[in-house]
């Protein structure tokens, strides 16, 4: 799939964003555990917040390629601020797709602005990659449902306005829309993280909260085989793309250090060593964005196969970032390990990338029966066409 010209220059737009709002700082964001009010602010007056969101509701109503070229710039700055675009949409689209038309009217605008921030609340303490398995109990009470239980790994938590949070009733799974001032409430900073450490991570506590009817989002028992499974897609397909902006960060940092350091009376990019790992740097990159684009493609088509893509872009990405990271920390030597080379940082967020939105293992497994109905003998497949390698 080629990039058009007008996708070009919207990268080029959101480059220039983040080479002057965001890059320059990440290192004080990381440190910090923070990221400033304004920079959320300025993603939002750019209406870089909005991006996904359909036009009718104040959104940009940005098509799949422009949806992942945002995601994998602020990935290349700063993953935690492309965490922040992650959930928030998450939580959008899911309104989207399955709110009613009341819940779109209210939300979707809010949401598209930036006045409200959204955080997505599936996993608990002793629940991550199990998400059927989630035990906050949500039970009706008159005046609407009663939630009890504790979410972690919240990212955004600190300061979301409102969170889809997934809890059990007796139909099973179910989403509810929880604002942020219900009463029985309660956040608690997660600090000292590995990676992504300005996502102002959140423990989220739920003690009594009511919440109205009018809160629930679909029906009773879909709130994870529908409504999750919808915000995680989508959740996976902005990581993948995040993951290439970090790729992009490490092989622009290693390239730049390898040109302008001499070891044994050579420049260290004329080490046989280092050239290798260059070069698996450079393949991974141009990989991982043809997969990210072939996602997007199928994305934009709603083709079946799309989930199958998606995951397998998120994959990839997730994968090759932690080696392009590690890589890129080994050419810098001891100076990769120190504050003040970026490449420090990428490392421990390209681990994170290979946990959250579903672990490695988790695709492992799903791309194995992916595999299988593609790969069965007898099944007829397409050869490969331009369009679909990329040419």
């Amino acid at each position: 799939m080629r990039v058009s010209a007008g996708h070009r220059a919207v990268r080029a737009e959101f480059r220039e964003f983040t080479d002057r709002v965001i890059a320059p700082y990440a290192e004080d964001f990381h440190r910090d555990q923070h990221t400033p009010d304004a920079v959320i602010k300025a993603l939002a007056d750019r209406g870089y917040l909005g991006l996904p969101i359909p036009e009718e509701f104040g959104g940009g109503g940005g098509d799949a390629v422009t949806v992942g070229l945002l995601a994998a710039e602020l990935g290349r700055a700063c993953s935690s601020v492309r965490s922040l675009f992650t959930v928030h949409t998450m939580v959008a689209h899911a309104i989207a797709r399955w709110g009613s038309g009341a819940q779109r009217r209210r939300w979707l605008p809010l949401l598209a602005t930036g006045e409200r921030i959204g955080a997505f609340a599936l996993s608990e303490p002793e629940v991550g990659s199990d998400a059927a398995g989630v035990t906050t109990r949500a039970v009706p009470d008159g005046r609407g449902w009663l939630l009890r239980g504790r979410k972690k790994w919240i990212t955004y938590g600190q300061i979301a306005d409102v969170f889809l949070v997934i809890g059990r009733t007796e139909q099973g799974p179910t989403a509810f829309l929880v604002e942020r001032d219900t009463e029985g409430l309660t956040t608690e900073p997660i600090t000292e993280l590995m990676g992504i450490r300005a996502s102002m991570t959140a423990e989220v506590r739920l003690d009594g909260c009511t919440v109205a009817d009018e809160n629930l989002l679909g029906r009773p028992g879909l709130g994870v085989s529908h409504i999750a499974g919808a915000a995680l897609d989508l959740g996976r397909y902005t990581v993948a793309w995040g993951c290439l902006g970090i790729i992009d960060a490490c092989l622009t940092a290693s390239v730049g250090y390898a040109g302008g350091r001499e070891q044994f009376g050579a420049p260290l990019k004329e080490h046989q060593l280092v050239r290798q790992m260059i070069s698996r740097m450079f393949t991974d990159h141009r990989a991982t964005e043809l997969l990210c684009l072939d996602a997007a493609r199928l994305r934009d088509e709603r083709a079946p196969d799309a989930l199958a893509a998606t995951s397998l872009a998120k994959y990839f990405a997730s994968t090759a970032a932690v080696r392009c990271a590690s890589d890129a920390v080994q050419i810098h030597g001891a100076n990769g390990c120190a504050a003040g080379y970026p490449v420090r940082r990428h490392y421990g967020d390209a681990k994170v990338m290979e946990i959250i939105e579903g672990s490695s293992q988790i695709h492992e497994v799903n791309l194995a029966e992916y595999a299988f109905q593609e790969f069965s003998p007898g099944r007829h497949r397409p050869a490969p066409t331009a369009e679909r390698s990329g040419i």
